[in-house]
């Protein structure tokens, strides 16, 4: 079994920052990589940042600049810090991580974590 979770939501006012973070657990996996995703109230779920074990990070447009994706020293557990944040950043935040299992490579989301930005 594989367990994904996601902690660090919360409230903030506009202007500040958040660090979320995602940890995979389990066994019989290895970690290929995560992303998070947004998603605004009544929206669609849209992703703004994601991070490899090979190296790199990629970032939507809305948010280069403020977010910063990185993996934790903690086991299979990887990092979104937020700053400067703004109103449009409020929704849930889920995190997919990709792992091999089994010979299989898939996404295994997360329960979300809720993010409110206040004006």
């Amino acid at each position: 079994q594989v367990q994904v979770v996601e902690s660090g939501g919360g409230l903030v006012q506009a202007g500040g920052s958040l660090r979320v973070s995602c940890a995979a657990s389990g066994s019989g996996f290895r970690l290929n990589g995560m992303a998070w995703y947004h998603q605004p109230p009544g929206q669609e779920r849209e992703l703004v940042a994601a991070w490899a074990t090979s190296g790199g990070a990629n970032y939507a447009d809305s948010v280069k600049g403020r977010f910063t994706i990185s993996r934790d020293s903690a086991e299979n557990t990887v990092l979104l810090q937020m700053n400067n944040l703004k109103p449009e950043d409020t929704g849930v935040y889920y995190c997919n991580a990709v792992l091999t299992r089994q010979g299989d490579i898939r996404g295994y989301w997360g329960q979300g974590t809720q993010v409110i930005v206040s004006s």
